[in-house]
């Protein structure tokens, strides 16, 4: 069983910047992909940006790109999203997810931490 762990939300106005910190433990597969998923208020869970493990190609949604970058520390088994330029759009819970292969979709992730709310103010 593979633990996620996220951290790294808080509040901030717009135009300010985030990081999100997430780390995946336990029975890892060699390969995998971690992605951020967002839940806005009243909205359903959407994919936000995703990165292969260990091999780091990255993939975003159109809304983020530009603004948003997902990254991983090897060395600390740690995907990092740093979220530059929020809006007030972007206020969710974003949730750390681990999944094999890569995708997009909820419910092909196969593992999901606790969630981390981020909130921006106007």
């Amino acid at each position: 069983q593979v633990t996620v762990t996220e951290s790294g939300g808080g509040s901030v106005q717009a135009g300010g910047s985030l990081r999100l910190s997430c780390t995946a433990s336990g029975r890892t597969p060699g390969s995998y992909a971690v992605g951020w998923f967002q839940r806005a208020p009243g909205k359903e869970r959407e994919f936000v940006a995703g990165i292969n493990w260990p091999g780091g190609s990255a993939y975003y949604a159109d809304s983020v790109k530009g603004r948003f970058t997902i990254s991983r520390d090897v060395a600390k088994n740690t995907v990092y999203l740093q979220m530059n330029s929020l809006k007030p759009e972007d206020t969710a819970v974003y949730y750390c997810a681990v999944g094999r292969p890569f995708s997009t979709a909820v419910p092909a992730q196969d593992d999901w931490g606790q969630g981390t709310q981020v909130t921006v103010s106007p």
